[in-house]
C-alpha cells in the first residue's frame, strides 16, 4: 500500500463490514423490526392461557407463565408471572401490561428459557401490590 491509499483502505473496510452479522443487523434495524413490542418499554395485552415452564439446569422448579396476545399488533408472546402465588391474580381474558424481563442482549433472563417479558399490571393494578396483599383485584 502506498502513501495515498487511505481512501481505498477506508472504502474496502466499509464494504467488508457488511459481511459481519452484528453490523448488518444493527444497520438495518432488524432488532426493532422483529421485536413484538417495538420501541416501547411496555405493552398491553390479553391473557390467552396460563402455563408452567420447567426451569433450566441446575434448578428444578416450575416457573409460572402466561401467553399474552398484544393489543397493538396481535402477536402472541410468553410472559413470566413474578411473585409468590402471583398466578392466582391472573385469569384468562384479563388485561395485562407486560415489560421486557431484562436479560442480556434482549434475550430471556435466568433459568426461564424463551420467556422475554414479565407481567407488571393486571386490570390496571400493579401485580406486586396484589401479591403483597395491599390491594384487592378489581373487576372489569
Amino acid at each position: 500500500m502506498g502513501l495515498l491509499s487511505a481512501l481505498k483502505l477506508k472504502k474496502n473496510r466499509k464494504k467488508a463490514r457488511w459481511q459481519q452479522k452484528t453490523f448488518k443487523a444493527r444497520a438495518k434495524g432488524l432488532k426493532i423490526k422483529s421485536d413484538p413490542i417495538g420501541r416501547s418499554w411496555q405493552a398491553k395485552g390479553i391473557v390467552i392461557e396460563k402455563f408452567q415452564k420447567e426451569a433450566a439446569q441446575p434448578n428444578s422448579a416450575m416457573r409460572k407463565c402466561c401467553k399474552v396476545q398484544l393489543v397493538k399488533n396481535g402477536i402472541q408472546v410468553g410472559a413470566f408471572i413474578p411473585g409468590n402465588l402471583g398466578q392466582k391474580f391472573i385469569d384468562e381474558h384479563d388485561e395485562v401490561v407486560i415489560e421486557r424481563i431484562g436479560g442480556k442482549q434482549g434475550r430471556s433472563k435466568g433459568d426461564i428459557r424463551g420467556i422475554r417479558f414479565q407481567v407488571i399490571k393486571v386490570n390496571d393494578q400493579p401485580l406486586a401490590r396484589l401479591v403483597t396483599g395491599k390491594i384487592e383485584k378489581g373487576r372489569r
